[in-house]
């Protein structure tokens, strides 16, 4: 029989293996698991490529100067002219008969004057003999004034008839080349409407549309290189000319003109250039695409504060970049920015900080 002090360790035993089997693990709290990004501003200098085409410096709408149907065209588009070459004419028959009436009134008040001096002298040579009066003298004076008047103004309209007869010939006004044509043989055309577009020989521009938003600033290095986009290999320098003030209303953009220093064979009048500026450096911070949220209506990023919590901060976009994204307020140096596992956050969410396998971005001036 066992001893009484035998039955007591084995009963104290039971309670003790009893006890343990009734303690619970207190369950742990579960914590998002988030990848971080620590902010480091840098220089960000964005690289923006143009497309465009070469134009001349100066390019003049041809029009006739007067009205009338078209019965002659001497070139086409892309055809070489030269200083005072008629390039187009138009039937002459209504203006030769303004001629000849304004020739045929001429000889009339030129015989008209003919008479009335012969008539003033005749009273000249009476006068002093007393066979005629002071006011006959007068009038055939007055009568002689009057018909060289008509005389001069009859000269003039004809010399205006003459005038208008040779606006029927289009003439250019300099060398070039000729760029569009807006009008054809049997065409009746009115006055000043453009018939032929001329580039004049001379400087030519790389002209490019740009959107407003990449001319918030202008360039500290005006020279740009300018090179032929099927064949980048040709390739020249050129300097910012001309900025337009004013946004075009059809495209939303404004027409940046570029000065070529020189044309290299292959790149002509017409032809198609790409050419790559940079935007002044600002301090900003790049962050891959997985990073940005919204904040209502405003983009956002979470950042974890010092106490490993989880806070929506409202930033403001400067550039999206094809995998990234660049942000140029909102951020301080050493901010914590959540790259990954954002998506179930709500604001003061305490989160684990996961080791970051990302590769680190740093804003560089390369986009």
């Amino acid at each position: 029989m066992a001893s009484p002090g035998l039955k007591t360790a084995v009963m104290l035993s039971l309670f003790t293996l009893l006890a343990a089997c009734g303690e619970k693990k207190a369950p742990q709290e579960y914590l998002p698991r988030v990848f971080v990004q620590e902010v480091k501003p840098a220089e960000y200098a964005a690289a923006v490529t143009l497309t465009g085409d070469v134009q001349a410096r100066v390019e003049t709408e041809l029009s006739f100067r007067v009205g009338g149907k078209i019965i002659q065209r001497m070139v086409d588009v892309g055809d070489r002219v030269t200083a005072k070459q008629v390039l187009a004419k138009l039937d002459p028959k209504d203006l030769q008969t303004n001629v000849d009436s304004a020739q045929a009134q001429v000889v009339a008040e030129q015989a008209r004057v003919k008479q009335t001096a012969a008539a003033f002298v005749r009273q000249q040579k009476l006068l002093p003999k007393g066979y005629t009066s002071q006011s006959e003298y007068d009038s055939a004076q007055a009568a002689l004034r009057s018909s060289q008047s008509a005389l001069t103004a009859a000269q003039a309209q004809l010399a205006n008839a003459r005038e208008q007869l040779s606006y029927t010939s289009l003439i250019a006004d300099a060398p070039g080349v000729i760029t569009a044509r807006q009008a054809e043989v049997g065409q009746v055309v009115q006055a000043t409407v453009p018939i032929f577009s001329l580039a004049r020989d001379g400087e030519r521009d790389a002209v490019f549309n740009v959107y407003e938003s990449l001319l918030t600033e202008a360039p500290e290095d005006k020279t740009v290189v300018v090179s032929l986009l099927d064949n980048p290999a040709i390739k020249t320098t050129g300097t910012v000319r001309e900025v337009t003030p004013a946004v075009s209303a059809q495209t939303g953009t404004v027409q940046v003109k570029v000065t070529l220093h020189d044309l290299p064979d292959g790149m002509q009048l017409g032809s198609v250039v790409s050419a790559t500026a940079k935007t002044p450096g600002k301090s900003a911070v790049v962050l891959p695409w997985s990073a940005l949220t919204k904040n209502i209506s405003e983009p956002a990023v979470w950042r974890v504060d010092g106490e490993g919590k989880a806070q929506l901060h409202t930033v403001t976009v400067g550039r999206y970049l094809t995998g990234k994204v660049i942000i140029s307020d909102g951020l301080n140096a050493g901010d914590k920015v959540i790259i990954a596992g954002g998506q179930l956050l709500h604001p003061g969410v305490k989160v684990e900080i996961a080791e970051n396998t990302y590769k680190d971005l740093e804003v560089g001036n390369q986009p």
